[in-house]
C-alpha cells in the first residue's frame, strides 16, 4: 500500500515506517546528547554529512527526525524542523531570510509576542516593518518596497479571528518574489493547508493543537526542502532546539490529532451558535457563522481532504464592556472547570482577556487599530462533553 493510500489518522500512527532499536513498538526516546562513531572515519564521514547518521542532538536527533517527518506530511510539505517554542520558529524562520535593511510586510494582527518580536526587536535589527490589514489582498501592493522580503500573516488572526485571502495574496506575493509564511496554530492542518494555497512556509505553535495536551513548549516550521535546509542552518548554530522528550510529547499528541480537532470544531460551532443567541452577548467572532463577515471566504479556504472545519478559537464582545467581561472571567475562575489561561488548543476549554493579557504590551491606540478592544475575551474550546460547556457559559452569563 502507498502511502496516499492511508487516511490521516493511519499516517500519523504508522508512518514514517522505521524500524526501531528492540523492535520497540512505540516510538523511543532518544534521549542523548551525543552519538558514538564506529571510527575516526565513520564519525567524519557523519559530521560531514557524506554518510547519513547522527552526530549531537543539537543537529538532529532520531525522535526529532520522526517528530519532523509526520509535521511535513500533516502540512503537505517537503521538510519540517521543529524549535523550542513557536516564536524560536517564527523568529528563526525570518532571520534566515531578511536581514538588516529588509522589509517585511505583516498582517495588522498577530499574536502579541509575535507583534513584539516584529514591531520590536526586528526592527532593533534593522529591519522595517509594516502592519497591513490585508483582508483586502489589494492593499498588500501598496506597501511593496524595492526592499520588501517577506510577508507574514496568521488566519485566522489572534485574536479578532480575522480571515486572510491565502491564495489571493500568495500569488500577488510571488510576482515580486516575495517569501510568504503563514501561522496556521488557529487553523491546525486539519481544517487548512496553507502551502496547497501558494505558501512558501508554515510555522506552529506545536504547543497548542498538535500537541493538544497543555505539557509541551514547540513550535515547527513545514515548507519546500531547500527552504527548511536554510532555516536548519540557522537553528544548530542559534541552539533552540526541542529536545527529544518533547518531541515524543508531541509525537504522542498526533495519535488523537484528528479525533481532538472533530471534537474541537463541534463544540466551537456549537458554542459560537449559543453566544450569537444568547441576549447578553453583543458579537460573536468566529469562521464558521454566517453572520462573521468573511465567512464565505473561511468555508472556500478552511477545508482539507481531511474534512471541513472552522477550529477551536472564538472571540466574543458582552454588552458592558470590559467591567462585564471581567466579571464574567473572574467567575469562571472560581467557579468552573473553564478556566482563566493565556494557552490555548489543549484538551479543555480556557478563556482569556487579549488587551490585558496576550496583547497587553501593545499600546491601546494600536490594539484598537488591529481590532483589540478592552471587551474581547477569547475562548479556546475544548473538547469536553458540549452540553456542560454550554451549562458553565450558561451559569457564567446568568450571573453577570
Amino acid at each position: 500500500m502507498k502511502k496516499k493510500d492511508y487516511g490521516l489518522i493511519t499516517k500519523l500512527l504508522h508512518l514514517p515506517k522505521k524500524k526501531n532499536p528492540e523492535n520497540s513498538h512505540t516510538i523511543p526516546i532518544f534521549q542523548t546528547s551525543t552519538f558514538t562513531y564506529d571510527s575516526v572515519d565513520d564519525g567524519a564521514k557523519k559530521i560531514s554529512g557524506e554518510k547519513e547518521g547522527y552526530v549531537y542532538t543539537r543537529i538532529g536527533n532520531p525522535t526529532r527526525k520522526i517528530l519532523e517527518e509526520k509535521l511535513a506530511l500533516l502540512e503537505h510539505g517537503e521538510d519540517a524542523i521543529v524549535f523550542a517554542s513557536g516564536m524560536a520558529a517564527i523568529s528563526t524562520v525570518i532571520v534566515t531570510f531578511a536581514k538588516s535593511g529588509d522589509h517585511i510586510i505583516c498582517g495588522r494582527t498577530l499574536y502579541g509576542c509575535t507583534d513584539s518580536l516584529f514591531s520590536k526587536q526586528l526592527k532593533n535589527l534593522g529591519m522595517e516593518i509594516s502592519f497591513v490589514d490585508l483582508r483586502d489582498a489589494s492593499n498588500l501592493e501598496k506597501y511593496i518596497r524595492e526592499n520588501t522580503k517577506i510577508v507574514y500573516f496568521e488566519t485566522p488572526a489572534n485574536p479578532t479571528m480575522e480571515i486572510v485571502d491565502i491564495k489571493k495574496v500568495s500569488k500577488l506575493a510571488k510576482k515580486y518574489n516575495l517569501k510568504i509564511i503563514v501561522d496556521n496554530t488557529f487553523a491546525t492542518p486539519y481544517n487548512q493547508l496553507p502551502i496547497t494555497l501558494g505558501v512558501d512556509i508554515v510555522v506552529h505553535s506545536l504547543t497548542k493543537y498538535i500537541n493538544g495536551h497543555g505539557d509541551v513548549i514547540a513550535g515547527a516550521a513545514i515548507g519546500k526542502k531547500e527552504d527548511i535546509e536554510k532555516v536548519r542552518e540557522k537553528l544548530i548554530d542559534f541552539g533552540g532546539i526541542l529536545g527529544p522528550e518533547d518531541c515524543y510529547r508531541v509525537i504522542r499528541g498526533l495519535a488523537t490529532f484528528v479525533l481532538r480537532m472533530e471534537r474541537h470544531n463541534e463544540n466551537a460551532m456549537k458554542l459560537a451558535k449559543f453566544l450569537e443567541r444568547h441576549e447578553k452577548v453583543k458579537k460573536v467572532y468566529y469562521p464558521g457563522l454566517k453572520s462573521f463577515p468573511q465567512h464565505k471566504l473561511a468555508k472556500k479556504q478552511m477545508k482539507t481532504p481531511y474534512g471541513r472545519g472552522f477550529g477551536g478559537m472564538l472571540s466574543f464582545e458582552l454588552y458592558g464592556g470590559f467591567g462585564k467581561g471581567k466579571k464574567f472571567m473572574n467567575y469562571l475562575a472560581r467557579n468552573s472547570f473553564i478556566k482563566l489561561a493565556v494557552s490555548l488548543g489543549c484538551t479543555d476549554t480556557l478563556v482569556q482577556h487579549p488587551a490585558s493579557m496576550t496583547h497587553a504590551k501593545i499600546p491601546k491606540k494600536d490594539k484598537l487599530a488591529k481590532g483589540i478592544t478592552d471587551s474581547l475575551i477569547r475562548v479556546s474550546v475544548g473538547i469536553e462533553d458540549y452540553r456542560d460547556i454550554e451549562e458553565e457559559f450558561r451559569k457564567v452569563l446568568d450571573y453577570v
